[in-house]
């Protein structure tokens, strides 16, 4: 059961750096020192962003829950 939650740890967060490097930069950070703050935002974010957003959350949901998971075996001496 370890090796199972770990190959879902290790996968949700290799997908999890993917996602957040997905995301368009909201500015004052280091996407701006880069050139990240050339384009202009056009009032709003779209439909794909906010679908973006949820796959993050989820992703972020299930990543913990990894961990906790893990935690609670290695306790518990699963």
């Amino acid at each position: 059961m370890t090796v199972l939650i770990t190959i879902v740890l290790m996968l949700a967060s290799a997908l999890m750096i993917l996602l957040v490097l997905l995301h368009k930069g909201r500015g004052g950070g280091l996407s701006d020192m880069f050139g990240g703050g050339v384009s202009s935002s056009l009032g709003g974010s779209s439909v794909a962003e906010r679908n973006l957003d949820r796959l993050t959350i989820g992703v972020g949901v299930i990543w913990f829950a990894s961990i906790v998971a893990l935690g609670l075996l290695n306790s518990y001496g699963g």
